[in-house]
């Protein structure tokens, strides 16, 4: 029967894989963009969001008309030199998405409990538990998890805004008009649109949609392929909104006429740690402590679809099944090696421009 109840069945993929759009690596290059040109990149936000829809429904399409994931395919159809390049090139993704991950999550430790980075890079590491923890509830319960991050990062990047009050014409020309001007600015569109294309995200997506019984006839597999597309939709749109809202945020603070010339400083050079200081001097207290609420739920969340990735992926490349654990150890110890000694040398200015590189 069509109806509209089973969408509500199918509902789930689309916030895990929107999460790779909100992680802390956004947020940095985000946060820049705003800072050093106010709403001029905004429209490169708009592009990254269509073709990522375009992209992921093609992902979950594929898992969900096969029956196979992305890594699986792989595997069948290329020769096994081919094979293996591809699974260490979509392994480094996985841990070059993974290091922001856990820097920012890092950060945010640091702006509510004052803990030090290092420490709270180590601390990161213990989150996969939780992770596993979850994993034997089964996978509705992660997914649901995730949705309530995914609106507690967007909740308090609403509050935010209310309170920064960016000039909304501006804003709606920022999206529409492409333009680039000044020096760095190539450099940071890339950085944007790099922080927004995800490779672990199609391994992720094509094997999510493997968790729900779609029926085996075609109407079954159309009405899937439909809702899945939805679904999709709806939470790339809340992920879009996050961005825009973060760098039209920091655009509007770092542009406003009554900055002191210590934030004036800060905003030449914004990183995840300044723009709390930044935002506790512009906005009040109680604003730096939201900004490092929405931080953490982006780093935790992140880190969990992450994991989630890596474990389809060296199990669809390479046929190998490890117990969980094994696997997110392995995955989360290649990310939190190169952090941890990163912060320890060079401290947290270090730890930020790291997230620019990953």
């Amino acid at each position: 029967k069509n109806s509209w109840k089973n969408l509500f069945s199918y509902i789930g993929p689309g916030f895990l894989v929107s999460i790779a759009y909100i992680d802390p690596g956004n947020f940095e290059t985000d946060l820049q963009a705003g800072a050093q040109y106010k709403y001029e990149l905004l429209w490169i936000i708009l592009i990254a969001s269509c073709a990522a829809l375009v992209i992921q429904s093609l992902a979950a399409s594929l898992g969900v008309v096969t029956g196979k994931h992305l890594a699986e395919h792989c595997r069948a159809e290329y020769p096994k030199v081919t094979n293996f390049i591809l699974w260490i090139l979509a392994e480094l993704a996985v841990v070059a998405c993974d290091i922001p991950e856990v820097i920012g999550t890092a950060f945010a430790l640091n702006m509510l409990f004052k803990i030090p980075i290092w420490c709270g890079v180590l601390i990161t590491g213990l989150s996969t538990l939780m992770l596993l923890f979850l994993q034997q509830y089964g996978v509705r319960k992660l997914e649901f998890l995730i949705a309530f991050l995914v609106f507690l990062i967007a909740t308090c990047f609403l509050v935010e805004l209310g309170y920064s009050k960016p000039n909304s014409s501006e804003v709606v020309r920022g999206l529409f008009v492409p333009e680039i001007k000044g020096d760095g600015a190539t450099g940071l569109a890339i950085s944007l649109l790099g922080a927004m294309v995800m490779p672990h995200n199609l391994f992720l997506h094509s094997a999510l949609v493997l968790s729900r019984k779609v029926p085996r006839s075609v109407h079954g597999i159309k009405e899937a392929c439909r809702f899945y597309m939805i679904e999709s939709a709806f939470a790339l749109t809340v992920a879009f909104l996050i961005n825009i809202s973060i760098i039209s945020v920091s655009g509007a603070v770092c542009s406003a006429d009554n900055l002191n010339p210590e934030d004036r400083m800060n905003c030449n050079d914004l990183d995840l740690n300044k723009a709390s200081f930044l935002l506790k001097n512009v906005l009040g207290n109680w604003s730096s402590k939201v900004f490092a609420i929405a931080l953490l739920a982006s780093g935790q969340s992140s880190t969990i679809t992450g994991t989630y990735a890596g474990q389809y992926v060296m199990q669809g490349f390479l046929d190998l099944r490890m117990t969980p654990w094994l696997r997110n150890l392995l995955t989360r110890s290649l990310a939190i090696v190169p952090s941890l000694i990163v912060s320890l040398i060079g401290g947290s200015s270090a730890a930020g421009k790291l997230i620019i590189i990953a």
